[in-house]
């Protein structure tokens, strides 16, 4: 599993798998948010899958879901109230990684 560090408490990553999250909990992160809508595409695990595994394993789950290429302004502040609820480092996956690292520039610029 690879993943993309953007800031000192926020990492963005592809889809992961249930058995992904141990590695993840291994490398330092408190908190998972999935940016994935469910059934996107055959095959890929529900967000529940994730957030039962992630919870096991004494992680913090956030599910909001973000249609690919239609960010809404919604979807930020949904992300910015999670990045300062949630305790970090944060670990964000969606199909590529590319949605929560928009994300996080979004809730950037809204914050400066």
């Amino acid at each position: 599993m690879e993943y993309r560090q953007i800031s000192e408490d926020y990492s963005v990553a592809g889809q992961i798998q249930p058995e992904d999250v141990a590695a993840i909990k291994e490398a330092g992160f408190k908190s998972v948010i999935c940016n994935r809508p469910d059934n996107e595409q055959p095959g890929q695990p529900s967000a529940d899958s994730v957030k039962a595994a992630a919870e096991a394993a004494g992680l913090t789950f956030r599910f909001i879901p973000v249609i690919s290429g239609q960010i809404t302004m919604e979807n930020v502040e949904d992300q910015a109230e999670a990045l300062d609820e949630l305790e970090g480092p944060v670990f964000a996956y969606c199909r590529s990684g590319a949605r929560c690292a928009n994300l996080y520039g979004l809730v950037q610029q809204q914050k400066a």
